[in-house]
């Protein structure tokens, strides 16, 4: 036993000095971005505060926007300020469009062979452009709209519903309910939840596979960034395959029901219908027609819900803007019918709280990373080839060089500037912009401003008795997207006639 104790020891004596080269090396033949001076084999890895995000903007107030983070003996750069965004996804996006991927994003991507892990290349063109031009269209969120204001309305129903005591509610609750159940119906056309809550066999299964995703996702993370250390934390080869295997069985059911409906009634409108339909006409393999929907699940399932739920606590916490949004609505849509979609383009001050929500809390404050396929600069400095990239949204978002008062809630920045929001502009990019920017953009947008219209139209919103809209906890939990450390209850009372509160459509 202590000789297997001095080997390793003898190990990682060997690969600290290893590392240690390889990082003296890089500085000598780079100007590499400043940060924080690294420790041999970890780098700044013990350094890094658990919301990472939040870590990165306070090094970025030392170091500058353009900065170096060391995870192990790999070099990650953080860029903070819309200017050097621009350059990463505008300037030298063809260098910087690929993804790093992990053990755990390889065998969840099958190496890639989905949308967002795959690298930039060939098959990334080709699905992307299958997104673009068959998935998103207007005229296919037109025919889905009924299915996103059916849920929208059975949300409401059971707000309605649980308020009727003025008991403080967990809005996570209904805001994931919704978010669930819709993408779940756009992407497979089914609603695995009835009207009393009972989930079915699929749905069990859904969930389960999603659940166990997340932990073997999360099992890996501190043996990711060590790869000569990986011995050490073996894979679960086992537990992936498991996993995988019940998902693509999950799929290929779901699948083969929408091929028999097809035959009998031609295909549906439905992501799901989509893909098949387009399956040779893109030669797109049964793997990557998997991966692709569980790309729509997993981008569309936790964002939407993460940033209704800031949004109402802003409102919580901002009586004023809360009321002037109702006003607004009240207006436009009066008090006789329910908010629709057909109705935004009469609802600025509503699009704008609703922008002002995803600048002050972008759901995936990092974005996806990035990896750098050759050298190239950015700020000045080398950003070597095999660079893992990282844009911090939240930190240019609250930039004051470029937003006054950024920590301000103030929806009326974005009608005194017309402000775009889907990549264009380099100060407020919660979709991402360039060659990786979300393909989904505007049926994420309308989902948000969808459940901020009827949430605002048919409640007001108040903190529980006792507490302050200032004592409202506004902490962020650590993850990769931003939901809030401690869900937000709230009460609601209802503003509307009761009729209003019924949701009287079927499901499509």
């Amino acid at each position: 036993m202590a000789v297997m104790w001095e080997n390793t020891y003898t190990v990682a004596a060997i690969v600290a000095a290893l590392l240690f080269m390889m990082y003296k090396s890089l500085r000598s033949s780079h100007k590499l971005p400043p940060g924080p001076r690294p420790l041999p084999v970890v780098g700044n890895l013990t350094h890094i505060t658990p919301v990472r995000f939040k870590c990165f903007m306070e090094w970025a107030q030392t170091y500058g926007s353009v900065l170096s983070v060391w995870m192990g003996p790999t070099l990650n750069v953080v860029v903070s300020s819309a200017d050097a965004a621009k350059e990463m996804l505008k300037e030298r996006d063809h260098a910087l469009s690929s993804r790093p991927l992990t053990r755990a994003a390889a065998r969840f991507s099958r190496n890639g062979q989905d949308l967002i892990w795959a690298d930039y290349g060939p098959h990334y063109v080709k699905v992307r452009k299958v997104c673009t031009l068959e998935l998103f269209t207007f005229k296919r969120l037109e025919s889905l709209k009924p299915v996103r204001e059916d849920e929208v309305g059975a949300m409401v129903a059971a707000l309605f519903k649980d308020c009727a005591d003025s008991r403080p509610l967990n809005l996570k609750k209904y805001v994931s309910a919704m978010a669930f159940n819709n993408i779940t119906r756009i992407v497979f056309g089914k609603r695995f939840v009835d009207d009393k809550g009972n989930i079915d066999n699929q749905g069990v299964e859904f969930k389960e596979i999603v659940s166990q995703g997340m932990k073997l996702g999360a099992s890996l993370k501190m043996s990711e960034h060590i790869p000569y250390l990986r011995w050490m934390f073996p894979l679960q080869e086992e537990e992936f395959a498991k996993h995988g295997a019940r998902r693509d069985n999950l799929t290929k059911a779901i699948m083969q029901e929408h091929r028999l409906q097809s035959q009998k009634n031609g295909p549906g409108h439905h992501f799901v219908d989509a893909l098949l339909s387009m399956q040779k006409q893109y030669d797109l393999s049964e793997t990557t027609i998997i991966g692709l929907l569980w790309d729509m699940i997993t981008a569309g399932m936790d964002t939407t819900a993460i940033s209704v739920e800031w949004a109402i606590a802003e409102l919580v916490r901002n009586p004023d803007v809360q009321v002037k949004a109702q006003q607004e609505l009240d207006q436009v849509v009066g008090q006789d019918r329910v908010v629709t979609e057909a109705d935004f383009s009469q609802l600025p001050y509503l699009q704008a709280v609703a922008k002002e929500a995803l600048r002050l809390h972008p759901p995936t404050p990092l974005m996806l990373p990035h990896k750098a396929t050759e050298t190239v600069k950015i700020g000045g400095y080398d950003v070597p080839k095999g660079t893992v990239v990282h844009c911090n949204v939240y930190a240019i978002s609250r930039d004051p060089t470029v937003w006054e008062e950024p920590l301000r809630f103030r929806p009326e920045r974005f009608l005194e500037e017309d402000i775009d929001i889907k990549g264009h502009d380099y100060r407020l990019l919660p979709f991402g912009a360039g060659r990786r920017v979300c393909p989904g953009a505007q049926l994420g947008l309308n989902m948000v401003q969808l459940m901020l219209a009827r949430l605002l139209h048919h409640f007001s919103w108040a903190p529980p008795p006792g507490v302050t809209p200032a004592a409202i906890d506004m902490t962020e939990r650590p993850g990769v997207v931003t939901f809030m450390a401690a869900p937000l209850q709230v009460l609601a009372t209802p503003r509307l006639r009761a009729a209003l509160y019924k949701n009287g459509s079927s499901p499509s």
